[in-house]
């Protein structure tokens, strides 16, 4: 699994996620779901990092299941088609995931 292309990035996405899910986070300007809203007030800080959390997981779990039903042949692989596939795996969820921590944000 580690030779992957995006496997270490989604571990790290799906380790940093985890102290949001749990609320470990205080409000802060460096790590966490940082927007004028979430920065100003505390209940809206923590229920959208504890979402932002989720969705974060989620995202990189579909990466490493993608992985490992498709993987790449290792690191001599030239399929340059399989690396696009799995480089959309990875990007499209995380780019999903943002969408929607910014539209629940919206409706907090």
């Amino acid at each position: 699994m580690l030779n992957q292309p995006f496997f270490i990035p989604s571990v790290i996405f799906f380790v940093l996620a985890i102290p949001l899910l749990i609320n470990l986070i205080p409000r802060n300007r460096f790590y966490g779901v940082r927007t004028k809203r979430t920065i100003s007030n505390d209940s809206v800080w923590y229920r959208a990092n504890r979402f932002g959390g989720w969705v974060i997981i989620l995202s990189s779990m579909f990466y490493i299941l993608f992985a490992f039903l498709f993987p790449a042949k290792g690191s001599h692989d030239s399929d340059f088609n399989l690396f696009l596939l799995h480089l959309t795996a990875f990007a499209l969820p995380l780019f999903i995931s943002f969408y929607l921590i910014s539209k629940y944000i919206k409706k907090l």
